[in-house]
């Protein structure tokens, strides 16, 4: 007996003619479409989850009634998680291309699951290093097989808004973080040592919820159409089809000609490499430049926040929480007010607008605490404002990588470019800022700031030059299908 991992037959000659791309963009949208964004979309809310519980409980930690840590172990650990994601989207990628989408969304989820159970059972810093490098292996891994999932799935006139609005789910996550440790780092509700380890298990409880949604959520009728069942991929679709007639009765015939493709079980690696390094070169760039410039704007000020709201504002362990939650409101409306500007203005002018003005604002934010000027109260409505625009621009640069790349390697595409972005542009962040902010000086903080605000700028100057005109087109016409030609 095979199993899914064992070897498969190389490419295919037959070719086929196809209506599946043009039957799932013609769609209206319908209870089936919220299905999908609750099911899948809800992976932004347990990694919004899990980086807020690594920035509230970092205070929490350094006390010795827990782990007591220092301020750099605990910028090593948040560390640790983003390499772990940087390792569990690389490996997950080239999986969710060859073996499906459906398939893999189910794993990373299970070692989501395994990472965050087991962080609550931490005993010492490199315990606790090990199972949030295990959670993050899990959460990087969903970003492949989730993206390429969700655009795959939703009609290409709303493809922009939807994914910049699942995106901002993270900060629901963001925000349930803040308050389950408002109430659990608490020292009149529940002692110290216990709060922050039942934090980690409601993560583990919401994860099984989400496991349950996913049950009904179909493979890529796109992804089947190339792997050898069309046949498989016409009868996904008839059944979507049913189901959103049910609701919205009779639908509208697809337009445009039949896609043509060649069967195929799998892409070669030379050939893979031809179209990431050669044929979508700047693409290529443009995917590194945005990623890596908003992985460590983020994953500097998220991991750090409650060590600077310690530091120099002199808040308590107890009461870091409460200033996040206007960062997660912005954040959360950002992408849901201004997604919409993102179809109808278009990819190109709205991700340079929001790359730029983040830049702007951080580094005008950042003078403002050198000098001092800034109250602990003010210095998160900065922050709140300055993540407003910032959190659609990040979003932007997942919607990019997933939409404009081959379908065949749509994942890897994905994964490579969080792994590699998040990699140079975002693992030694928490670190650095740790250290940074160990040190007390707000001079050497503001530099910190002000390297990331250049590199959001310079993510807007590489749009302004390699942008991709993505709106309302179907991922075909975008980027043609490897086995089109």
């Amino acid at each position: 007996m095979t199993t899914a991992l064992q070897k498969q037959p190389a490419p295919s000659k037959e070719w086929i003619e196809t209506q599946v791309p043009a039957r799932m963009d013609r769609l209206p949208w319908s209870s089936w479409h919220w299905l999908i964004v609750t099911a899948l979309g809800v992976t932004w809310i347990l990694d919004g989850l899990e980086v807020t519980l690594a920035g509230a409980l970092g205070p929490a930690l350094k006390d010795p009634g827990t782990l007591g840590l220092s301020d750099g172990q605990v910028g090593f650990t948040a560390t640790s998680y983003l390499i772990g994601a940087v390792i569990g989207a690389l490996f997950s990628g080239y999986l969710t291309d060859r073996f499906g989408r459906k398939r893999l969304f189910f794993i990373t989820l299970a070692v989501y699951l395994a990472g965050t159970a087991l962080s609550g059972f931490a005993w010492n810093f490199w315990s606790f290093a090990m199972f949030r490098a295990l959670t993050g292996a899990g959460i990087g891994g969903e970003y492949a097989a989730i993206n390429s999932a969700i655009d795959e799935l939703i009609p290409a006139r709303v493809r922009g808004q939807v994914d910049l609005a699942i995106n901002s789910t993270y900060w629901v996550g963001a925000a349930l973080g803040s308050i389950l440790t408002l109430y659990l780092l608490n020292p009149g509700r529940l002692p110290l040592w216990m709060g922050w380890r039942l934090a980690f298990g409601i993560g583990a409880m919401l994860g099984l919820i989400v496991l349950v949604f996913r049950q009904w959520v179909p493979e890529s009728p796109r992804w089947l159409m190339v792997h050898g069942e069309p046949g498989e991929a016409d009868k996904v679709v008839d059944e979507i089809e049913r189901a959103v007639s049910a609701k919205a009765g009779p639908l509208p015939k697809p337009e445009g000609p039949p896609t043509r493709v060649r069967i195929r079980h799998h892409t070669p690696w030379r050939e893979i490499w031809h179209a990431i390094a050669y044929e979508h070169r700047r693409r290529s760039i443009l995917g590194l430049a945005l990623m890596a410039s908003q992985a460590f704007f983020f994953n500097a000020i998220l991991f750090s926040y409650g060590l600077v709201l310690a530091r120099f504002y002199n808040v308590s362990a107890g009461k870091v929480s409460a200033f996040l939650l206007p960062l997660a409101l912005g954040n959360a409306l950002g992408p849901i007010l201004i997604g919409r500007l993102f179809d109808t203005i278009g990819r190109k002018p709205m991700i340079v607008i929001t790359y730029g003005a983040s830049g702007v604002l951080l580094a005008i934010s950042g003078w403002l605490f050198q000098l001092g000027m800034l109250s602990a109260n003010q210095q998160s409505l900065c922050w709140m404002v300055i993540f407003f625009i910032a959190s659609a621009a990040a979003s932007s640069a997942y919607l990019t990588v997933s939409e404009v790349f081959p379908l065949e390697i749509r994942a890897l595409a994905i994964s490579l470019f969080f792994a590699v972005g998040t990699f140079v542009g975002g693992v030694a962040a928490p670190s650095l800022f740790g250290y940074i902010i160990g040190t007390g000086s707000r001079s050497l903080l503001f530099a910190g700031y002000l390297l990331g605000a250049i590199l959001m700028i310079g993510g807007a100057a590489i749009e302004a030059w390699l942008g991709v005109k993505a709106e309302r087109q179907s991922l075909e016409s975008i980027a043609q299908p490897l086995s089109a030609k």
